[in-house]
């Protein structure tokens, strides 16, 4: 007579299976039911396949595969149209899923909450320089830097449509945004400034006044999305105006995202209090021929007059790279490493 297996050892030997291949998930895990002759299926649906399902789903949470990368769901500080949804579709693709939040704290909660895969955050601007509200929520969490993407700042100015420049009164946007039209402004002094909270909601409001006499100023994707005119573009006084965005996902899913190409590193480093502290956890870098791309401080929440660094480096050489690690966790009395990816390669139309 055959043996006969009966379901749950079934699954147990399937998950144990895929875990040591480092490819399992809960999709496949089901799928396997599916894939056993009915009566089977049914003799076994009991109190015990219900424990081994629940075991399952119950596991950490596996890295998300290479192809559901194409859909994943998205979390970003902003309304629906603003630069990082334009951001995370120029590293993602179109398939994803974008879930806007008003705030860098709400959006911070997303995937924790289950609302989202990822989050997309800025970092960093070429005239404005970091975004420390950022840095200090990143440092928080159990996020990890997998990815990063450079998108251009175009600033357009916006409004319903039939407006046209002559009716303009009233001019609202993020005061940054503001502030980045300096000549633009000056071109038309009449105009009234109004400061929002959001580039992208600044649209929004504008375009359900249908009030002719007041415009927005935000991104291309933005008049797109809330089907906005745009009365002038590139309105921006400075050209080379670039924000760095990064894709950050839990601790526990960055292997699947990491590739013999992931050579640039962010660090978040806190020093001894003793004298050449900074000199001796950098020089490591050096040595190794590893470069140094950025280093910033940041006041230590709770401990005046503190300090920690956060740094970017990258290597030519994966190794070297490691072996400069290993010596600056030494020199520190603290070495976070908050992620380590591929750097973005130029920069790509909005």
């Amino acid at each position: 007579m055959p043996h006969r297996i009966s379901l749950a050892e079934y699954l147990r030997f399937s998950l144990a299976r895929k875990h040591t291949a480092a490819s399992s998930d809960v999709a496949r895990d089901l799928a396997a039911l599916r894939s056993l002759p009915i009566p089977i299926f049914f003799l076994f649906a009991g109190q015990t396949v219900l424990l081994v399902l629940r075991s399952l789903l119950q596991d950490k949470r596996l890295p998300m595969s290479t192809p559901n990368r194409k859909t994943m769901r998205v979390a970003s500080q902003g309304e629906p149209g603003a630069f990082s949804e334009a951001a995370a579709i120029q590293l993602l693709g179109s398939a994803i899923t974008t879930i806007p939040r008003h705030t860098f704290e709400t959006a911070f909660t997303a995937i924790a909450e289950g609302a989202a895969d990822a989050l997309l955050a800025p970092v960093e601007n070429s005239l404005a320089g970091s975004v420390v509200r950022v840095f200090d929520l990143l440092n928080e969490s159990r996020l990890a830097i997998v990815a990063e993407t450079i998108l251009p700042i175009e600033m357009q100015l916006i409004a319903a449509p039939g407006a046209s420049l002559a009716d303009i009164r009233s001019v609202a946007s993020h005061p940054m945004a503001l502030a980045q039209c300096e000549r633009f402004f000056a071109a038309h002094p009449q105009w009234k400034r109004v400061p929002a909270e959001d580039t992208a909601g600044s649209v929004r409001e504008a375009l359900s006044r249908g009030d002719k006499s007041y415009a927005a100023i935000a991104g291309r994707r933005a008049a797109e999305h809330y089907h906005g005119v745009i009365l002038a573009a590139s309105i921006q006084d400075n050209a080379e105006n670039f924000t760095r965005f990064v894709l950050l996902v839990p601790e526990n899913e960055t292997a699947a995202w990491i590739s013999p190409a992931a050579r640039k590193v962010s660090l978040a480093m806190r020093l001894a209090h003793r004298p050449g502290a900074l000199l001796t956890s950098l020089e490591p870098f050096a040595r190794h021929g590893v470069n140094l791309l950025k280093i910033e401080s940041r006041p230590i929440h709770g401990q005046p007059w503190e300090y920690q660094f956060f740094i970017d480096v990258e290597a030519s050489d994966v190794t070297r790279l490691e072996q400069a690690l290993n010596e600056v966790r030494v020199a520190t009395s603290e070495l976070r490493v908050l992620g380590r990816y591929v750097a973005a390669s130029g920069v790509s139309s909005e």
